[in-house]
């Protein structure tokens, strides 16, 4: 009953800035689109993210930083995801076209396997730096937005240019 008692009192206490967000991924998007330098690109992660903060009531507290951040984070995961399969059809085509000696299909799918994991526990290390403390959520979530926003800019560059 006290758990009860507990967890109800935390959602009546939490703000309700989560569900009212004010966001829009074509913020990242439309910089993007703006531009063909690589590292022009990478200044625009976290656009989104940022106007949401400023345009959402509440946006800049810890509930609503943290849940503007994941909401670009999902974005860029839906994106890297939508990227992924796409190349690695690709590349298992010109492995067989080309007579691969070495997957580069495969050696995708392996690099890809390695990365989630070492992302996770890169964001990990940024949350634990705030010793439990509210900052932790949006600095993992802002971890996981950066290093996930690049690994699908660096796919989408691979997907272009193969």
């Amino acid at each position: 009953m006290m758990r009860f008692l507990i967890a109800s009192f935390c959602l009546l206490a939490t703000p309700a800035v989560a569900q009212d967000l004010t966001y829009d991924f074509a913020h990242s998007r439309d910089c993007i689109a703006a531009t063909d330098d690589w590292f022009e690109k990478l200044q625009c992660i976290g656009t989104s993210a940022n106007r949401c903060m400023e345009d959402t009531e509440g946006g800049y507290s810890t509930v609503g930083t943290g849940a503007c951040i994941w909401a670009e984070y999902e974005d860029w995961d839906a994106e890297l995801n939508a990227l992924y399969g796409p190349l690695r059809e690709r590349l298992a085509n010109d492995d067989k076209v080309n007579e691969m000696p070495v997957s580069t299909s495969d050696a995708l799918r392996d690099a890809q396997r390695a990365w989630i994991p070492w992302r996770d526990a890169a964001c990990a290390f940024e949350r634990s730096k705030w010793g439990g403390g509210t900052g932790g959520g949006p600095a993992e979530a802002g971890c996981l937005m950066q290093m996930t926003a690049e690994r699908a800019l660096s796919l989408r560059n691979e997907l272009e240019f193969h």
